[in-house]
């Protein structure tokens, strides 16, 4: 993995941020999603690597005592090199520094490979939300709600 660093975001770094959402999902959020969680004011961190290119994101929302984990994406050339894992690690200490009790998030049912790193990393299934996310052709798709303590151990 290269060197990298921890960045806050603005609305300066939406077209870096659309770029990656665009390329690694069937539905990706809308400018006008990202506009209004940056006009909210919620955290939005990403990690650009030595060349300054944004390389992940993520974006929470405070909701009383937890972070909902809003929208998250690894570069898709950067995938499955530890990315992930390390911006799971800032979002639990994002939630401890805050005083959150926990991080909640929604994933869709068919994406095995964020269900694994989450569960990997201490998410529990904590229920299921029905025809939660579009999907092709008007479906719509199951999401598995998840939570992790962030409680200090």
């Amino acid at each position: 993995m290269d060197q990298y660093r921890f960045c806050r975001l603005g609305i300066d770094d939406l077209d870096e941020i659309l770029a990656i959402e665009e390329a690694v999902y069937t539905h990706p959020w809308t400018r006008g999603n990202f506009l209004d969680s940056f006009y909210d004011r919620h955290e939005a961190w990403g990690i650009r690597d030595q060349q300054e290119n944004l390389v992940a994101y993520f974006f929470l929302m405070p909701v009383v005592d937890e972070l909902h984990l809003l929208t998250f994406a690894v570069d898709a050339q950067k995938q499955q090199l530890g990315y992930a894992h390390i911006m799971l690690k800032k979002m639990l200490q994002i939630a401890q520094e805050q005083n959150f009790l926990s991080i909640m998030l929604e994933v869709r049912v068919s994406n095995v490979r964020a269900i694994t790193i989450y569960q990997r990393f201490g998410f529990l299934e904590i229920g299921r939300r029905k025809s939660y996310y579009p999907a092709h052709e008007g479906l719509r798709e199951d999401a598995i709600v998840m939570r992790i303590e962030a409680v200090p151990t």
